[in-house]
């Protein structure tokens, strides 16, 4: 860990799950109405979909790290939107602050389910250092998952009391008598989902489409409810913060190519989908055993995303 993403932590601590908190309020606020836009045009309607709160929320989510702390604005910032003062933040720097507005942007446009989220990280090029994710309607009051160092934290806010104090007293994840769970989410494999989901399942893990989720991964995976994820192309405004959980609680995400560890030195633009990615079929998991099922299975998948 470089020096800069050392003196981040703490401020990223202490400003963010404000900041979250009134940013899911608008994205909850503004889902009772029609908000979807055009944008994106990949072929993949989880992918594609897009509104005016994810433009919205990240106005907010730029604009409040902007202000909230100086030291955010020596970061580049990665974004799925092109809204906010970008151009406040550094061109070059070690570390990268990334913001995904809303995550499950189709569930939240579609108003089929409550597991899209707002969330952010810091990266640098080789590991996660922090990520904090806020699902506004799972929950009563909305749900909490946190990762730094070695700890996971996840469970329910309480908009009674700051959003800080809320997230600092969360239960930390204990790692060892977290649940072991064969369940695996799919994503990204366009038109052909379901059938790799199947594959997994006849591996002797359960697969799990897109359409089939009970939620979102993050608190799924915390909890234990989910394994790990098996993912095409990820995105690295969300898929990241898998990566951290599975890391701190024992497990990896490896390419299934070579079983390598995910970095962030190699990367490509996604023109259709207008996002950075990583390249290739990337396998997370917590438990290491689940984790060389899925590399074994994956290993001579197709590794490119689109067929043309």
């Amino acid at each position: 860990m470089n020096a800069l993403t050392a003196e981040l932590i703490d401020p990223l601590r202490r400003h963010t799950p404000n900041l979250l908190r009134w940013s899911g309020a608008i994205a909850r606020n503004l889902r009772r109405f029609n908000v979807a836009v055009e944008g994106k045009s990949s072929g993949n309607a989880n992918t594609d979909a897009l509104t005016l709160a994810d433009l919205t929320v990240q106005q907010l989510l730029v604009d409040g790290l902007r202000d909230l702390d100086p030291l955010f604005l020596k970061c580049r910032i990665e974004a799925e939107e092109e809204t906010g003062d970008l151009a406040a933040f550094a061109k070059e720097s070690p570390c990268v602050i990334a913001l995904d507005p809303i995550d499950g942007t189709r569930q939240f446009r579609d108003r089929t389910g409550d597991g899209y989220a707002v969330m952010l990280h810091l990266r640098d090029d080789e590991d996660l250092h922090y990520s904090l994710v806020y699902l506004p309607e799972m929950g009563v009051h909305g749900t909490w998952v946190q990762a730094y160092g070695a700890t996971v934290k996840w469970g329910p806010d309480d908009p009674r009391r700051p959003a800080e104090q809320v997230v600092e007293e969360l239960p930390v994840v204990d790692a060892e008598a977290r649940p072991d769970s064969a369940n695996i989410y799919l994503i990204g494999f366009l038109d052909d989902c379901e059938q790799k989901a199947e594959l997994v399942t006849q591996a002797g893990l359960t697969g799990f489409a897109p359409e089939e989720m009970p939620g979102s991964i993050y608190p799924l995976l915390a909890s234990g409810e989910f394994g790990g994820s098996l993912i095409h192309s990820p995105n690295l405004y969300d898929f990241p913060v898998s990566l951290q959980l599975a890391r701190i609680l024992g497990g990896d995400a490896v390419w299934v190519h070579n079983g390598e560890p995910v970095h962030f030195r190699e990367t490509w633009m996604d023109d259709r989908a207008d996002m950075l990615r990583l390249p290739g079929i990337v396998a997370c998991a917590v438990n290491r055993k689940t984790l060389g099922v899925l590399v074994e299975l994956a290993r001579d998948w197709n590794p490119v995303r689109y067929a043309d």
